[in-house]
């Protein structure tokens, strides 16, 4: 299966592009006061979106004979994917007021960086490195 690592890579980094900008579009757009977020066909198209992902994600562990809990920076991105879930599902949904959607929302879009940066870097200290130096 190692032969289509680089497909399964694409697929893993363009689904965490599209999964980031449409949670992005869909906090904006509840901060901005519209029901479109709540429309089942954006919902499930999210939902569609994040199988794709944790699917490739699963591939490449299983590719490369990784342990995401024997692996700092993967086991960091697994407690930041747990916030990151928790936060969205408050900044689109769950938290009473708008202020508290909006924090939410900034949050869970510093969370989504912090994975990213993470990620890239294979280093779980990474956002912190970058904003130190």
């Amino acid at each position: 299966m190692i032969e289509f690592y680089t497909e399964v890579r694409l697929v893993h980094v363009s689904s965490v592009i599209a999964s980031g900008s449409l949670f992005a579009l869909r906090g904006a757009l509840t901060l901005a006061g519209s029901s479109l977020p709540q429309h089942p066909a954006v919902r499930y198209l999210s939902y569609t979106i994040d199988t794709v992902l944790l699917t490739a994600a699963l591939m490449l562990l299983s590719m490369l004979h990784l342990n995401p809990l024997a692996t700092p920076w993967l086991a960091t991105k697994l407690v930041l994917l747990l916030a990151y879930i928790v936060l969205g599902s408050f900044a689109l949904k769950r938290a009473r007021t708008r202020n508290g959607r909006a924090a939410c929302w900034v949050m869970a879009m510093i969370v989504l960086l912090s994975m990213v940066a993470i990620a890239r870097a294979k280093d779980p200290l990474a956002l912190l490195r970058m904003v130190v130096n």
